[in-house]
C-alpha cells in the first residue's frame, strides 16, 4: 500500500515544470512565494468569519494596537473543545485575562493567571462557564478510511513514507494532518500536528484534557511530541509576532513571576461577532489544487536562485498553507 501510494505523489510532484529558459541558460524555478503571489483568485477558498477567533490584546508601549486572528479547526477534529471555545468567547469569559506564560523556543499561552500557574500559589480568579464539555482523550484523533487523504503527502526519501510520528503526513481542507495506519491496514488514525502558529488546549495531567479555557500557540520549532497529547484547536493566521516577540518568562516553564509583565486580553471574539464593519477577511489557498502542488513542490525543493543544493522532501511543518487578508476594493 506505502509503496503505491509512494509512486502516485511522485508523479503527481513531478509533474511540476519550470518555466523553460532560452539556449543553455539554467532554467528559471519561480520561488514559493512568487507562486503563491501568481495564484489565481479561484484558487483561494473564504475562511467563514464563525472560524475565526479574534484577540485583541493591550496596546504595546508605543501605543501601538495589537490583535491576533486565530483561525478554528474544521470538523471532526477537536470540535468537543472548540464548541467551548465558542461558548467562552460568546460569553466575553477571556475578557481581562492575560498573556501570562512564554517559554522560549516553544509556546505563548493566555487565559487566567489562577489557573496557569497554580505553583505560583495563586487562587482561581475566574470562574468557568457552567455547561462546558468534558472531552475524552479520544478525541485528540479521528478514525479515517483508506483514500480520504489530501493530494498533496509528504514522502520522506530518507526515511521512506513516514516520518518520525507518523506513517505519514498531508494537507486536507487547508491543514496539515498526520496519520497512522492500523493492523488491518484499512483503519486509519488522524489527527492535526504542532506546527509553528498552531493553537493548542493547556491542561493538567491525564486524564485531564482541558477545557479550552486555556490556550497556547507554538512560536518556536514544531513540538511534534504533543501530537495526539494535547488537543490541537487551531491556528494563529495574522498577529503571530505580537506573541513571539514578547519578553521570556523568567519562572518555571516560561510563566512571568511578576504579575505585571503579562499582558493585559482587552477582548477576545468570533469573527462573526465582532461589532466591526467590515469585519477581518481571510482566505488560504486549496490545498487540493495544482497551484499548491506546485507551491509544494518548491517548498520541498528550493531551486530558486538563492539555493545550492534542493533538500529532497520537507517535512510537514515546513511548507505553511497560504492565508492571506482579504481587501475591499
Amino acid at each position: 500500500m506505502n509503496r503505491i501510494i509512494a509512486i502516485a505523489l511522485l508523479a503527481a510532484f513531478a509533474a511540476t515544470t519550470p518555466v523553460l529558459a532560452q539556449d543553455n541558460e539554467k532554467p528559471d524555478y519561480p520561488s514559493p512565494n512568487a507562486i503563491v503571489d501568481t495564484a489565481p483568485a479561484s484558487e483561494w477558498l473564504t475562511i467563514a468569519p464563525s472560524d475565526l477567533l479574534v484577540m485583541d490584546l493591550a496596546p504595546d508601549a508605543q501605543g501601538d494596537a495589537r490583535r491576533v486572528v486565530i483561525q478554528l479547526m474544521p470538523e471532526p477534529f477537536s470540535q468537543g473543545w472548540i464548541r467551548n471555545i465558542r461558548k467562552l468567547a460568546a460569553a466575553h469569559w477571556w475578557d481581562g485575562t492575560s498573556i501570562n506564560r512564554v517559554q522560549d523556543n516553544y509556546v505563548v499561552q493566555w487565559g487566567d493567571a489562577g489557573y496557569d500557574n497554580p505553583e505560583s500559589g495563586e487562587t482561581e480568579q475566574k470562574a468557568l462557564l457552567e455547561g462546558l464539555e468534558t472531552v475524552p482523550e479520544s478525541g485528540y484523533e479521528t478514525e479515517a478510511t483508506a483514500g480520504k487523504q489530501g493530494n498533496i503527502v509528504l514522502w520522506h526519501p530518507k526515511n521512506q513514507l513516514t516520518d518520525s510520528y507518523s506513517d505519514w503526513t498531508w494537507f486536507e481542507s487547508g491543514w496539515p494532518l498526520a496519520q497512522e495506519i492500523g493492523d488491518d491496514t484499512r483503519t486509519l488514525s488522524r489527527w492535526p500536528v504542532h506546527c509553528y502558529g498552531a493553537v493548542g488546549v493547556g491542561r493538567n495531567y491525564s486524564p485531564d484534557t482541558g477545557s479550552g479555557a486555556e490556550l497556547y500557540t507554538v512560536i518556536g520549532h514544531a513540538p511534534r511530541h504533543l501530537d495526539r497529547n494535547i488537543a490541537v484547536v487551531g491556528r494563529v493566521i495574522e498577529g503571530i509576532e505580537h506573541l513571539s516577540s514578547l519578553p521570556r518568562g523568567k519562572g518555571q516553564l516560561g510563566f512571568y513571576e511578576d504579575a505585571s509583565k503579562r499582558v493585559p486580553i482587552t477582548s477576545i471574539r468570533l469573527g462573526n461577532a465582532l461589532a466591526e464593519d467590515p469585519s477581518p477577511a481571510f482566505e488560504y489557498l486549496d490545498t487540493e489544487s495544482e497551484v499548491f502542488a506546485q507551491y509544494a513542490d518548491a517548498r520541498a525543493n528550493r531551486r530558486d536562485p538563492f539555493f545550492i543544493k534542493p533538500a529532497g522532501g520537507a517535512d510537514i511543518c515546513n511548507i505553511p498553507v497560504p492565508v492571506r487578508r482579504v481587501t475591499e476594493e
